[in-house]
């Protein structure tokens, strides 16, 4: 029998706590990550008020300087601690593969340079569209639009950008490029990068609309990303036959790998939200894992080095807080996390190679507190040895910790 009927994992992609111990192994535009802290230094430079996360212990999270504006707690209502990443990463794909289990060894490859011309002119011949040379190098999803939209408008060539991350994005004007020939395209694209000297985590289609000057991304985002190489602890559930829950890109991250339930993309993380709690007041859900991610931090925020905005986001995490628990039934535990870092502060637009928090509730806890500090696994074994599966290549319990 489980411990906690269903668990809840909750993902604030890139709200990092502070560098990694490996951090300054990182380099964001030139600049080691080593002083990278995301949670810290929005709470330093623009103030951070987040009483229900601070009610559950994010405040207590061990730390060379406390976070300046969310209070420690004498009798948090959660357990609390960080967790170091141990793969070779610090990408959306790395966080979310080794918090399921897996060590990532070898990163996936990434084109600060741009792409090769081999593999543009291998897009060209397949679509018969020209693509655009000077958008070819990490750029921001915004400004590439603003920046080439007109000329896509004019010219139907293809937007084809890269980032910090190991992926290759292809921009599409609606009613230009129809999405059923954007998806065709991006699908070939995902066919030709499988493999070193192009090994991309994901291909990502990035639709848009509107004029010149204001241009729009759609919620018509999709991601094709390679399936791990190794059975994750989503696997393990499926096989095991418990209900797997993904809210978010969680199922593309995968490549559907060990979902069996898929909420979808997200509008927002206030719409992600509200597909998580349409799942855990399911009278289909009864017993299993959920798994969201939450990805406006990263996307809107973190990259785009926007500390206002990205605080605002926390904010309104914060306060939807309360209505995820009330959603829970007594036997459930809800876990939040990250997946790396993305300090808004900082060097550069990549991540930042920082520990992530963790914060464990349940309304059957009895007790509450600090957990020793672990790795991102040790979250996947904690749900493996609470469903009865084996876990995965790497990761410690602390399920008996969470009394």
């Amino acid at each position: 029998m489980s411990k906690f009927n269903r668990m809840h994992l909750v993902v604030l992609d890139s709200v990092g706590i502070g560098a990694a111990p490996d951090a300054n192994d990182f380099v964001n535009a030139g600049v080691p990550d080593g002083a990278s802290d995301t949670l810290g230094h929005i709470s330093k430079s623009v103030g951070l008020n987040v009483p229900n996360m601070a009610k559950l212990g994010l405040g207590n999270i061990p730390r060379e300087t406390p976070l300046k504006t969310v209070p420690t707690e004498s009798n948090p209502t959660g357990y609390a601690t960080k967790l170091q990443e141990v793969s070779l990463g610090k990408d959306t794909m790395t966080g979310h593969w080794e918090i399921m289990g897996l060590n990532i060894t070898e990163p996936f490859d990434t084109f600060w340079n741009g792409f090769p011309e081999e593999i543009l002119t291998k897009i060209e011949e397949f679509s018969g569209r020209k693509v655009i040379r000077e958008a070819n190098k990490p750029y921001s999803g915004t400004a590439v639009i603003e920046d080439f939209g007109p000329r896509q408008m004019e010219t139907g060539e293809l937007i084809i950008y890269t980032s910090a991350d190991p992926v290759l994005q292809i921009a599409a004007h609606e009613d230009v490029i129809p999405l059923d020939e954007l998806y065709r395209i991006c699908e070939y694209a995902r066919s030709i990068t499988l493999e070193r000297p192009a090994l991309l985590g994901r291909i990502i289609a990035r639709p848009y609309v509107g004029e010149p000057g204001n241009f729009t991304r759609t919620s018509n985002r999709r991601d094709l990303a390679v399936s791990p190489f190794e059975p994750t602890v989503l696997d393990k559930l499926n096989e095991a036959g418990i209900d797997t829950y993904a809210v978010g890109k969680i199922n593309d991250i995968f490549n559907g790998a060990g979902i069996n339930h898929d909420m979808g993309h997200n509008k927002s993380n206030s719409h992600g939200i509200d597909n998580l709690i349409k799942a855990m007041t399911s009278d289909d859900f009864k017993h299993g894992f959920s798994f969201t991610n939450l990805v406006d931090f990263d996307a809107l925020y973190g990259h785009r080095r926007d500390p206002h905005g990205y605080r605002d986001c926390l904010h309104e995490f914060d306060q939807r807080l309360p209505e995820i628990i009330a959603a829970m039934r007594e036997d459930d535990l809800l876990m939040i996390t990250a997946d790396h870092g993305n300090d808004p502060t900082y060097a550069g637009t990549d991540h930042t190679r920082e520990y992530i928090p963790f914060l464990a509730y349940s309304p059957s806890f009895k007790g509450n507190g600090l957990i020793p500090v672990g790795h991102f696994s040790d979250i996947s074994a904690t749900v493996a040895e609470n469903f009865g599966v084996d876990k995965a290549m790497i990761g410690e319990s602390f399920l008996d910790k969470l009394v």
